[in-house]
């Protein structure tokens, strides 16, 4: 038995045997073309016409995220700058073949060397330059494969075409070498609860044929399983179902004290699947969405009317609104066009607001005029605040628009540290543990290079994630978790014991969490992060967790 070790997206497990995708074509010669200039500029236009138009019919047919991700890379396909760049080539006396492989290849060397959500998008690329080459060749393209039974799907990294159109009744689960936790591979399998590991580097050893188990809550692919392991694996699978279909009620710990479990939301259109999942509120609404989109901010009267419809969804709830979180892998032109060296350590976030504040007070006046308009119980915080300056700036900027209740993120390690000095003059706190982990651990959440340091099991996170609980309880403030930590049932169950007071996170998460912290009284969380904070590692502290939760349950029984 071998564990390979990755980034687990979901938080259910299957087993079956490996299906490898088929590898990438060979990459074209570099001799020169037997063709004229323009009959090889015109035999490209028509492969890349022809993509764009598959992708865009292939997400008609997907919906969802994946018609989005699709639309993106029909545009992308068929973006001017690449044109100019391969008729360049083919004018050099290059075969229409080679003249897209090479320019593709430079321009996703470019995004791969932006890192962050770009970075992400590098495989997309690559994923059109392959189709386009297999056009031109008259040959299919590289796809997923179909050996005629349920199959686990390993690849470097599924290409949205691929994943958007994924048979459900054969693919058991994903593992990718590649990718990290927002890469669409991981956002499709969340969207359509597919049980996935991304970044498993290992993985690139697994043959056809082979049995694996995939663990996505543990973040684990155990290959040459043993009969009671996959019995072990199949029971979960079988609890988690039951667990699923259970009556939908408010979250809680056995001992009632209540512990609501809220939605990260990245448009009003995922409201009522939200609400049909048990979300009580909203604990993330990301707001990127209606910038991303254009190549100037949105005006008041658009941001009104999205955020109207996203709070006329939650008549009497909490709803989170984040605003603007832009910059490092989210550029935009409009507020922070500037090259920066490192822009995860650059202006963005609160920072890049207050660079522009128009942007901020914009968004702050429909916001407020949204909330006038319907019933919800409407939060608002700033991202990446660092300082207790920029903290009591935004809370006082936020309630002259009128907005009730001001908060801020926690993501950075300095706002946990000053966390009982900036709950002083902020409504609440939000832990992002995304970044807050990134930070901590100086490992770029986006690289599955490094996807063993991403984790916020680590105890060096825990305690800070400690300090901002503590300072909640001190100053009488809620302490809301919204990052990706939220969704692990026993990590839920150690964040509360930490001090948080609520848990948001992706709606298909819920029913494990809320089935998990009926196991635990609030003392037993308290224990149970006890026994995680004193491990000296990730895997230890959850090893322990584990043990700690484990001891409880045969107690009560």
């Amino acid at each position: 038995m071998t564990e390979l070790r990755g980034v687990g997206i979901g938080l259910g497990v299957a087993q079956g045997p490996v299906a490898r995708m088929s590898e990438p074509l060979p990459p074209p010669s570099d001799a020169p073309s037997t063709l004229s200039a323009d009959e090889e500029k015109a035999r490209v236009a028509d492969a890349v016409a022809g993509v764009a138009r598959e992708l865009e019919t292939r997400g008609a047919q997907a919906g969802g995220a994946a018609q989005d991700v699709l639309e993106a890379q029909a545009m992308m396909a068929e973006d001017p700058s690449l044109a100019d760049e391969v008729n360049a080539r083919i004018g050099q006396g290059k075969t229409g073949e080679f003249a897209v492989f090479d320019a593709f290849a430079s321009f996703r060397d470019q995004l791969t060397a932006l890192g962050g959500y770009l970075g992400e998008r590098a495989a997309d690329l690559d994923d059109v330059a392959q189709r386009v080459i297999a056009r031109l060749r008259g040959v299919p393209a590289p796809g997923v494969p179909d050996p005629g039974h349920p199959f686990v799907l390993v690849a470097k990294d599924l290409a949205p075409a691929d994943t958007a159109l994924l048979d459900l009744e054969k693919v058991l689960a994903l593992v990718t070498t590649d990718g990290g936790p927002t890469s669409h591979t991981a956002i499709l399998a969340r969207e359509k609860s597919i049980v996935a590991v991304v970044g498993a580097v290992a993985a690139t050893g697994l043959k056809d044929g082979e049995t694996v188990i995939v663990d996505a809550a543990a973040g684990v692919v155990t290959t040459e399983p043993t009969s009671d392991e996959l019995d072990r694996a199949r029971n979960r699978a079988a609890d988690r179902a039951a667990a699923a279909t259970a009556p939908i009620t408010d979250g809680a710990l056995a001992d009632g004290t209540p512990i609501p479990l809220l939605a990260n939301l990245g448009s009003p259109d995922g409201a009522a699947d939200a609400v049909a999942l048990g979300a009580e509120g909203v604990g993330l609404f990301r707001t990127e969405f209606l910038f991303l989109s254009s190549s100037q901010a949105p005006t008041v009267e658009q941001q009104r009317e999205s955020y109207t419809k996203l709070l006329a969804a939650f008549p009497g709830k909490k709803v989170v609104v984040r605003v603007l979180d832009a910059g490092a892998d989210k550029p935009l032109a409009f507020l922070n066009d500037a090259h920066e060296e490192n822009p995860a350590l650059g202006l963005r976030g609160i920072r890049a607001l207050r660079a522009s504040e128009d942007i901020l007070r914009e968004q702050l006046t429909a916001l407020a005029e949204a909330d006038a308009a319907t019933d919800a119980d409407l939060w608002v915080m700033a991202p990446m605040v660092a300082t207790v300056e920029e903290a009591r700036y935004f809370t006082d900027l936020a309630r002259d628009y009128g907005i009730k209740t001001a908060g801020v993120m926690v993501e950075v390690p300095s706002s946990a540290l000053l966390a009982d000095r900036i709950l002083g003059f902020s409504d609440f706190a939000s832990i992002g543990t995304n970044d807050l982990t990134q930070y901590t651990m100086a490992a770029d959440r986006l690289l599955g290079s490094v996807a063993a340091f991403q984790d916020p099991w680590h105890p060096a996170v825990l305690r800070l994630i400690r300090e901002v609980g503590d300072a909640g309880r001190i100053n009488r403030k809620p302490v809301g978790i919204c990052g990706e930590a939220a969704a692990d049932p026993l990590l839920a169950v150690v964040l509360v014991g930490l001090g948080a007071t609520s848990l948001s996170m992706a709606p298909t998460a819920i029913a494990d969490v809320r089935a998990t912290l009926l196991q635990h009284s609030l003392d037993d969380a308290r224990e149970i992060a006890q026994a995680a904070l004193a491990a000296n590692d990730a895997a230890s502290a959850r090893t322990a967790a584990q043990a700690a939760a484990t001891s409880h349950k045969e107690t009560q029984q």
